[in-house]
């Protein structure tokens, strides 16, 4: 089973240079994300044995479970943040991809900033209109805010594009969202149907979960997809 993983990770890895190639860019450009939600720890394990330095996972209770068993990794935090799951979510995350404005992201720039540690985050930006995440119109009161607050270190950007319509469009608004802004570096788009496209447009981080691990049972609940 590891070689059928390390397979598909070359599979991965091989995509991404051509895409960078076409928008002439390096491949060193583009960190590889593993998301890990449904894969067993093991998997995970030999995930990070082929070569994956870079781990997710969309539930704290299995990021902290699965840190445990792949404590060399560096971890995001890829799912919703939830004000109930902040001081767990900072114990074990090393990114967190998905800050939005509400009590939860106050809560994790407050508990970092208690600890003297800020924490890396990228703001999520909701282009679906009541999803998870911050409207494209207001982003940029919502950098403002963050960018000089002592618990928060924001990185960039990312996104999930709406499921039933071309994500490239989306990938393309967010690159020019973050250039807009100035001073923010990542982008964090594209998932295992979407990852070239991702890249094409500029992903700096892209989150792949089926493409490298394999299919996985269907998320829980009824929310937007994610990674």
């Amino acid at each position: 089973m590891a070689e059928d993983l390390a397979a598909r990770l070359l599979e991965v890895r091989s995509r991404i240079e051509a895409a960078c190639l076409r928008s002439g860019r390096g491949a060193e450009e583009v960190r590889i994300v593993g998301v890990t939600k449904g894969v067993p720890a093991d998997r995970v394990a030999a995930g990070r044995r082929a070569g994956l330095a870079d781990l997710g996972e969309n539930y704290v209770q299995e990021l902290t479970r699965k840190r445990r068993a792949v404590p060399d990794a560096r971890w995001h935090f890829v799912g919703r943040l939830q004000r109930n799951k902040v001081r767990k979510v900072l114990e074990v995350a090393d990114i967190v991809h998905s800050l939005e404005t509400g009590p939860a992201a106050d809560l994790l720039g407050a508990a970092a900033a208690e600890r003297g540690e800020p924490v890396a985050a990228l703001v999520e930006v909701d282009f679906a209109g009541g999803r998870v995440g911050v409207s494209p119109a207001d982003v940029g009161p919502a950098v403002e805010r963050w960018a000089g607050h002592p618990g928060l270190r924001l990185l960039g950007l990312m996104t999930i594009p709406p499921t039933d319509r071309d994500p490239r469009p989306y990938f393309r608004r967010l690159r020019e969202l973050r250039d807009s802004l100035g001073g923010l570096l990542e982008l964090s788009m594209g998932m295992s149907a979407d990852y070239e496209e991702a890249v094409e447009e500029g992903a700096t981080m892209v989150r792949i979960g089926t493409a490298i691990f394999g299919p996985r049972p269907a998320p829980r609940g009824s929310g937007p997809r994610r990674p």
